[in-house]
């Protein structure tokens, strides 16, 4: 998606995709050791960073949006030291990093001991052709040793345009398996009824997936 897409989302504060708690697929199936370096792209400004902080978990958020990063540290009580690499600007507070920029410009070193990465609300907020290349990157730049927490809705894409993009299970396995990543699917569901405005649509089925990456 454009730029001026997600600035005029932020903007207007039409963030639904943002989640006011913790996400539950994240607190069963979350198994990163203290200590591990965490990726979480295009993170917004996701709770869950601060839950995987508070598990130990050193966190290196990607995100386009600098208000969502603000936004954060805000909601968080936190006041960030502030930095530029050139390529992006970094906000710091102890476990917590949340780098603002593209993340196609993110680069290996600067991922070097991520062994884990969680993937919420990155894949899902990409379209096709972009989804095919976000794999790519993030396969490109992380350790040959890598770990990963993936999740993921599926719809009648025809009924409803992204995002959320619908990511059907075959997408999931040709995209990661052809990366060279092996896919374990941990939990799947139907949560239609949890999702008024999906529901506004006529949309009758929409599967939650959750999968376990690694290499």
């Amino acid at each position: 998606m454009h730029e001026d897409f997600w600035r005029a989302r932020w903007q207007r504060n039409e963030i639904g995709f943002h989640l006011t708690q913790v996400n539950p697929w994240l607190q069963r199936h979350w198994e990163a050791a203290a200590g591990a370096r965490v990726l979480v792209p295009l993170c917004g400004k996701s709770l869950d960073m601060a839950w995987l902080a508070a598990q130990g978990c050193r966190v290196l958020g990607i995100e386009l949006m600098e208000i969502a990063v603000r936004d954060f540290f805000q909601e968080q009580g936190l006041e960030p030291e502030i930095t530029d690499n050139g390529r992006f600007r970094c906000y710091r507070h102890g476990d917590l990093e949340l780098w603002c920029g593209d993340f196609f410009a993110l680069r290996a070193e600067d991922v070097a001991d991520c062994a884990v990465f969680y993937d919420r609300a990155a894949l899902i907020a990409l379209p096709e052709a972009l989804r095919e290349r976000y794999v790519a990157h993030l396969s490109a730049i992380l350790p040959a040793q890598c770990r990963g927490l993936l999740i993921t809705v599926d719809y009648d894409q025809a009924l409803r345009e992204g995002p959320p993009f619908a990511v059907p299970d075959e997408e999931v396995r040709r995209r990661w398996e052809g990366a060279g990543w092996s896919v374990l699917p941990l939990e799947a569901r139907d949560v239609l009824n949890e999702n008024w405005k999906f529901l506004q649509r006529g949309i009758t089925r929409l599967e939650e997936a959750a999968y376990r990456l690694s290499r």
